[in-house]
C-alpha cells in the first residue's frame, strides 16, 4: 500500500509500519536463535556462542554471532534491492513455505505421535495442503523478482549444516574406533616408558569412555604424565541448573596407584563455567571426596564379606560325642571374629591414613601446576576419496573450524596453561 507523503494518514501509517517491522524483525531473530541452539545440540552447527536469556524457559536463547550476521544481511538485501516490491515478494514465498513444512511436520506429529486416524489426518493434509499450494502456486510467478532470495539462502545453510554434521559424525565414529581400552592403560605405559611428572594434567576429549586416540599419540612424542592425570568432557544438559554438588562425576581409570581418573563435568543451559582457579579448587575438592567415598565404599563391602563369612557358633550340638570338638570349635570361632574385628580397625586405620596421604598428595600436585591438554584434530579425506568429499572435508569443514570459537576461549582456559596435541584423522 502506497499513502502520499501530503496524506493527512502518512505519519500513522510511517509508524504502525515502522512498530511492525520491529515485531516481525524480533520473531525472526527468535526462531531464528531457536532453531540454531537445537541445531548445535544435535551438532549440526559449528560451535558459537549461546546466552540463554531465561532461567525457567530453554528456548529463550541470545547468539550475537547470528544477530551480527543476521544484521549484516539485511542491509546488503536493502541496498541490493533498493525496492520494498522485490523484499516484500521474497517475504511472500518464505512465508508460504514455511506453512508448507509446517503441515508437513504437522501430520508427522500426528501419524507418528498423536496416533490420530487415518482418515483425520488425510482430511487435515489435504485441505489446509491444498490451500497452501494454491497460494504458493500464485506466488511463485515473482520468484525471479526476488523471490529466490529465501530458496537460496535456505540452500546455503542447509548445505553447510550437512557438511559439518556429515564430518562431526564421521570424526567421532573414528575416535571410537580408535579408542584404547581402559584394561590397557597399564600396557599402554609400560610400553612407552611413561615417566610420572609433577603436576595436575587434564585432557579435555568428548568420549566418556575408553581412551581417547590423542593420548596414545601424546605418550608416543612426549613419554611422560602427569602425576595426577584426569581425561575430562564437559556435558550440558537440558535443564536450567546443576547443583554444584552433583556437578563432577568421577570414576578410576586403571589401577588405584596410576592415580589416573575420569570426570565428566556437567552444566546446565544457565550454568556458566567457573574462572580457572575457582574451576580447579572445585575439581579437586570433587576428586578428593570422591577418593574418600571409593575408599568408604571399599571397606564396607571388605566388612560385609567378613560378616557373611563367618559361621555362628551358637547351634547346639547334636551327639554328646561331638560336644568337645564343638566347643573347641566354638572357642576357635570367637577368636577369629575378634581377631577379624581387630584386622578390620587396623585395616581402617591404615585405609584412613592412605586416603589423608592422597589428599595431601593431590594438594602438593596442585601447587605444582595445572596443564590442560587439548587434541588439536585436523580432518582430511582419504586419498582415495571422490572429489566431492574432498571439498566438504577439506574445504569447507576446514573452513568454519578454523572461523568457529575456540575449544579453549568456550571453556575460559588460560592460554600459558594450555597445551595443544595435534592429531589428523582421515576419513
Amino acid at each position: 500500500m502506497h499513502v502520499p507523503p501530503a496524506a493527512p494518514m502518512f505519519w500513522p501509517t510511517f509508524i504502525v509500519a515502522i512498530l511492525a517491522a520491529i515485531i516481525a524483525s524480533q520473531a525472526m531473530l527468535s526462531g531464528a536463535f531457536a532453531i540454531l541452539s537445537k541445531a548445535l545440540s544435535l551438532g549440526c552447527m559449528p560451535r558459537v556462542q549461546v546466552i540463554h536469556t531465561s532461567h525457567k524457559y530453554e528456548g529463550q536463547v541470545y547468539i550475537p554471532e547470528v544477530n551480527f550476521i543476521m544484521g549484516l544481511a539485511s542491509i546488503v538485501v536493502t541496498v541490493a534491492f533498493r525496492t520494498t516490491t522485490s523484499i516484500g515478494h521474497a517475504y511472500g514465498i518464505c512465508v508460504v513455505t514455511t506453512f508448507i513444512i509446517t503441515t508437513h511436520l504437522m501430520t508427522v506429529v500426528m501419524l507418528l505421535i498423536w496416533k490420530k486416524h487415518v482418515i483425520f489426518i488425510a482430511l487435515f493434509y489435504v485441505v489446509f495442503g491444498s490451500i497452501e499450494v494454491i497460494y504458493l502456486s500464485s506466488i511463485l510467478s515473482k520468484f525471479i523478482e526476488g523471490g529466490y532470495l529465501p530458496i537460496c539462502f535456505a540452500l546455503v545453510v542447509m548445505s553447510l549444516m550437512a557438511a559439518w554434521h556429515y564430518v562431526q559424525v564421521k570424526r567421532y565414529w573414528y575416535e571410537l574406533d580408535h579408542i584404547v581400552p581402559t584394561s590397557e592403560l597399564t600396557v599402554l605405559l609400560e610400553k612407552n616408558e611413561v615417566r610420572r611428572i609433577p603436576g595436575v594434567g587434564l585432557l579435555y576429549t568428548e568420549l566418556v569412555q575408553g581412551i581417547p586416540p590423542v593420548f596414545p599419540r601424546l605418550i608416543e612424542r612426549i613419554p611422560s604424565v602427569h602425576s595426577i592425570f584426569m581425561f575430562m568432557s564437559i556435558k550440558h544438559l537440558p535443564i536450567s541448573r546443576v547443583l554444584p554438588a552433583e556437578r563432577f562425576l568421577f570414576r578410576q581409570v586403571g589401577p588405584r596407584e596410576q592415580r589416573m581418573f575420569r570426570c565428566v563435568a556437567r552444566y546446565g543451559y544457565t550454568d556458566t563455567l567457573e574462572e580457572p582457579k575457582e574451576f580447579v579448587a572445585f575439581l579437586m575438592n570433587g576428586l578428593k571426596m570422591f577418593i574418600q567415598e571409593e575408599s568408604a565404599f571399599a571397606h564396607n563391602e571388605v566388612e560385609e564379606m567378613t560378616a557373611g563369612g563367618e559361621v555362628s557358633s551358637d547351634q547346639p550340638s547334636m551327639a554328646s560325642g561331638r560336644s568337645t570338638r564343638n566347643a573347641v570349635h566354638s572357642e576357635e570361632m570367637v577368636q577369629a571374629r575378634v581377631s577379624s574385628h581387630s584386622s578390620g580397625r587396623i585395616g581402617s586405620f591404615h585405609s584412613n591414613r592412605t586416603v589423608e596421604e592422597e589428599k595431601q598428595l593431590i594438594d602438593r600436585e596442585v601447587e605444582h601446576g595445572m596443564v590442560y591438554l587439548m587434541g588439536e584434530a585436523n580432518v582430511t579425506a582419504k586419498a582415495n576419496s571422490s572429489v566431492f568429499k574432498k571439498m566438504v572435508v577439506n574445504y569447507v569443514y576446514t573452513f568454519l573450524r578454523k572461523n568457529l570459537t575456540e575449544g579453549h576461549k568456550a571453556l575460559a582456559i588460560p592460554k600459558d596453561q594450555l597445551l595443544k596435541v595435534g592429531i589428523t584423522y582421515e576419513i
